[in-house]
């Protein structure tokens, strides 16, 4: 196993890819990555199915857990995807449920532990968004204090421009519910909003 040093930095990325089941989805996933010097790029509603690891022509691996094969809803599904200097430093990696995969990379400093999610939106039913976060919760509570922990993937949540002294200046639109769900979470492990640091785009 090799580490990540600390000659370079680590670039780690986020992307929503709406769904990976064409190989070229997969290529320009990848393709992205070299683009933007990434390391490791979190992926949210993959839409695979089952569990498993793969190394592309590449030389990219993505690791990723979905619905069970029988399942109708084709929908859900997290994947952690890697070059080869991240993949060496894989330590090890958990599948926790069609919306939560966790991976832990070796550093010459601080551990990794990287949480990709993808929540349920907000037109689902209330129980299924509270368990989501009961779940995370339950993930959060189980990591190593000392590693430096990345919760990143798509929240489909409206967090607002309110700031309770966890996130930036440039947050977008009204609160929403999910953005309620997301904001107490994030005060209760005294995470920061990432998002709401820099500026971004609106939607139109």
């Amino acid at each position: 196993m090799t580490t990540f040093g600390m000659k370079r930095k680590i670039k780690i990325g986020i992307w929503n890819v709406r769904t990976s089941r064409e190989i070229r989805k997969l290529r320009q996933a990848v393709a992205c990555m070299k683009r933007y010097g990434l390391n490791i790029l979190g992926m949210s509603e993959v839409r695979w199915r089952e569990l498993g690891e793969m190394t592309t022509h590449d030389g990219a691996t993505i690791i990723y857990f979905g619905r069970p094969q029988d399942d109708t809803n084709s929908r859900e599904g997290v994947g952690i995807l890697m070059d080869k200097e991240a993949k060496m430093s894989l330590i090890e990696w958990h599948p926790i449920s069609p919306r939560i995969i966790v991976a832990h990379f070796k550093t010459t400093i601080r551990n990794i532990t990287m949480i990709q999610c993808y929540a349920p939106t907000a037109v689902a039913d209330e129980d299924e968004r509270q368990e989501f976060y009961v779940q995370l919760n339950e993930v959060l509570r189980k990591q190593k204090k000392r590693d430096i922990i990345i919760l990143g993937g798509d929240l489909n949540a409206k967090v607002g421009q309110e700031n309770e002294g966890l996130m930036g200046r440039h947050g977008l639109g009204e609160r929403n519910e999910n953005g309620q769900l997301l904001v107490d979470f994030c005060a209760r492990h005294d995470l920061v909003i990432g998002g709401t640091i820099f500026l971004q785009k609106e939607m139109s």
